[in-house]
Order: structure tokens, then sequence, then C-alpha cells
């Protein structure tokens, strides 16, 4: 009995080294993280516009009223979103979505001069400077991207929608989203 307990410390020290060994392998991607939103529709929280911006703030029954919509999870504090905006931007106008704003933990005026600085691609933005949207969106961090069909999430991506193997992925989204 007594050999038992002496190799139950090796026995958590390989259990804890297992699950430390399979967080830090290089091979996953942490963008697929899986959203539990995904078929159901965008949650019913309605944010105030930003201040200094013309455009409606972010109201969830004018997303939903669209086929085909994206809504953009954003900061002014974020490098990876600045380097998405232009190409997102196009994207969107590119492929005639309806493209909203979620202004996530930043502050009203830095986002406003962010936008005044890149341009303002978005039909509604909402702000969400505590970050409780972000909970009912479970947002991971940003940028994140998501589709949605008539106010149905179809698809989450998490990152910068920038380069080839970031919009591949996407864009075939966007393309089974369009079947729909």
């Amino acid at each position: 009995m007594k050999r038992i307990w002496a190799f139950l410390p090796l026995l958590m020290i390989v259990v804890l080294g297992g699950f430390l060994g399979w967080g830090l392998n290089p091979n996953r991607d942490p963008s697929e993280i899986p959203s539990a939103l995904v078929g159901k529709p965008l949650p019913e929280m309605v944010l105030p516009a930003l201040a200094g911006i013309d455009n409606a703030g972010f109201v969830p029954a004018d997303i939903a009223m669209h086929d085909l919509a994206l809504v953009n999870v954003f900061a002014s504090w974020c490098v990876p979103c600045r380097a998405e905006h232009g190409p997102l931007s196009e994207l969107a106008a590119r492929e005639g979505l309806a493209l909203y704003g979620l202004n996530y933990r930043d502050q009203q005026a830095d986002a406003v001069d962010w936008l005044n600085e890149l341009g303002n691609p978005y039909l509604g933005i909402g702000h969400d400077e505590a970050g409780r949207a972000g909970i009912e969106w479970g947002i991971s961090g940003v940028p994140e991207t998501f589709i949605l069909v008539r106010g149905t999430i179809v698809h989450r991506h998490v990152g910068p929608l920038v380069g080839e193997a970031a919009t591949r992925p996407f864009l075939d989204a966007l393309q089974k989203a369009r079947m729909r």
C-alpha cells in the first residue's frame, strides 16, 4: 500500500505534464476555438453608438434584417484590428455585405479617432467599453468576425482577416453562408 502512495506524486506529474504538453502543442490553432453561438441567433443586446460617428448604434434587429451580415469586433488599441481594417472594409464592399462593428473594451474618444483616421465602413457600431457584450458574444479576443444569415450566427473567425491563410477559410464559410 505504501508503494502506491509513493507513486502517486509521479502519476500526478505525468498527468499534469500531459495536459501541459497538449496545451502548448504548436500544431494547435487558437483561431479554431469553437463557439457556442454558431447556429444560434445573435445576442439581443442593444449597444449605444459611438458619440461623434454618424451611424446607428448596434441594434440586433437591424442586423437580423439582412440576408447576410458580418459583425466585426475591434478596438483602437488592437494592432491586428488596424491591419485587418482595410482588407475587411474592401471585402465587405466588394461582396456587398452589411458590416457592423462592435467596439470592444475601448475608450470612446480613441475609437472615434481611429475610425476618423482609417475610415468607417460600418452600418452601425456598438460601443462596449465594459466588455459586457463581449461576454454575450463569447469573445476570446480581438479581432473576431462573425458571419450571420438572417440574424443567425453561422461562422466565427478569430484573428485578423489578413493574408491568404486567414481569408481563404473565411471566404469558404461566406460562400457556404450564401447557399443557405
